[in-house]
Order: C-alpha cells, then sequence, then structure tokens
C-alpha cells in the first residue's frame, strides 16, 4: 500500500476566510517503510501571512515572493497524491485549505484524487485518551526524536510524523516473518506463515497485574469515569 504523510503550513488559520497555503511537505510511504521518493515545495501565497502565524512557521513574506503560485504546482502535487492513503495530523484542517485551493482552479476536492485518509490525532486520541496529543507530545512519548524542531516545517513535520505513525501502528501488520536477503538481486522474499502455529500463553504475574491495574485507574481517573472498562468489570 502507498501511503503518504502530508503536512502544509499556511498564512493563517481559516481558508474559508482567504488564508492560503505557503508550504507543502509529504512523505512517501510504501509498505510501511520509508522510499525516500518526498515532495517539498514553498508556495506564493499572494498575500503576507498572519503575525501568530509567522511566529510558528518563520516563513517570512518576502521568501515566499518568488516562489511558484499553487496553480504551478497543482498538476505536480496531484500527480504525486494519486490514488495514495494520505497521513494528516489534524486532516480537517489541512484537507480544507487543499480543497480551497482546487475549488479556486476549478478542481473536483482532494477525494476525488486520493485512496482515503487516516487522521493521526483521532487515532491518538483513541490510544492515549486524556493525554496531550499534538506533535511534539506524541514524538515524546513514542520516543520520536524531534530536537531539531524549533519552529513547525511541513516537510521537517511530516517526517516526525511518518515516524510517530509507524511507532503508533506497530503490531497491525500480519503474522508473517520475512527471511532471505531482500536486497541481492534475484534472491526470492522468504515469507514465513505462522497463523497456524499454537503459540504459548504466558500469564501475568501478581506484580505485572497490580501495576496494570494502576495504569488503568489512573486512565479512567484522567478521563473523569468516562472509560468503559470499569462499568464492564461490574457487570
Amino acid at each position: 500500500m502507498r501511503q503518504i504523510v502530508l503536512d502544509t503550513e499556511t498564512t493563517g488559520l481559516s481558508a474559508e476566510t482567504g488564508d492560503r497555503i505557503i508550504e507543502i511537505g509529504c512523505v512517501e510511504l510504501v509498505a510501511r517503510k520509508l522510499t525516500g521518493n518526498n515532495l517539498h515545495r514553498y508556495v506564493n501565497p499572494e498575500r503576507d501571512s498572519h503575525e501568530d502565524a509567522l511566529k510558528v512557521h518563520g516563513i517570512s513574506n518576502d521568501f515566499l515572493r518568488d516562489k511558484p503560485k499553487f496553480a504551478q504546482i497543482a498538476d505536480e502535487l496531484l500527480d504525486y497524491l494519486q490514488g495514495a492513503e494520505l497521513i494528516i495530523h489534524n486532516a480537517p484542517f489541512d484537507i480544507s485549505f487543499l480543497n480551497k485551493e482546487l475549488e479556486r482552479l476549478g478542481r473536483p476536492p482532494l477525494k476525488a484524487h486520493i485512496g482515503g485518509v487516516i487522521d493521526t490525532l483521532v487515532m491518538a486520541k483513541e490510544m492515549f485518551p486524556g493525554k496531550r496529543n499534538g506533535l511534539d507530545a506524541l514524538c515524546d512519548r513514542l520516543e520520536v526524536d524531534n530536537s531539531g524542531r524549533t519552529l513547525h516545517g511541513a516537510l521537517l513535520d511530516a517526517e516526525l510524523l511518518a515516524d510517530v505513525y509507524i511507532n503508533m501502528t506497530r503490531g497491525q501488520d500480519a503474522l508473517l516473518i520475512e527471511g532471505g536477503v531482500t536486497d541481492v538481486p534475484g534472491q526470492p522474499l522468504v515469507l514465513i506463515d505462522l497463523s497456524g502455529v499454537d503459540l504459548p500463553v504466558l500469564f501475568a504475574n501478581g506484580q505485572e497485574i497490580s501495576a496494570h491495574e494502576a495504569v488503568l485507574a489512573d486512565i479512567d481517573k484522567t478521563s473523569k469515569g468516562k472509560t468503559l472498562w470499569r462499568p464492564l468489570q461490574l457487570t
């Protein structure tokens, strides 16, 4: 499966009131592996950024004046995204800006060009209820090095999000072990199917059960009693 981790920087917070895209960063994953086939473009928004936005991304209005307008990169971007599943943190924000740019050009919305969207913010809220789930917080929680992120940048943020997504979804692959050497010409990839193997069951000891209960109690307290397992335990 081909996936594209996408991020944008913009002149402000609202595409509907005239804010525009100034930077697009895309990172390609194939079979959950980084390919290096990335796309990064700065865009002339034909307007100035808001002061608050400048503090976030640090991309000056002067820097953008000689950059291509969105209309000049639209075909390249859509060709690159064609048929892929997009991975975006807080997807409605970036999609609203991309759709508005496409609307200005008389083009169909983004959904007509892609295979689907995964919103990692929604995923994170389900995995870590009651916790901070911004990109920096997820990097810290999932041990992704974000020490070079002093300002927001579309490509850097997409690269970090790619690592975050891979770490968030570990264990979702099929139960197959890859064997052999895959980078030798003519060497076949050997897949060993373990689905029929009778795996031993290792039960938690008392200390592990106590630690598990403490974590559940902490999550229950943080969510103010909105967890599902406590009512189920009482039935």
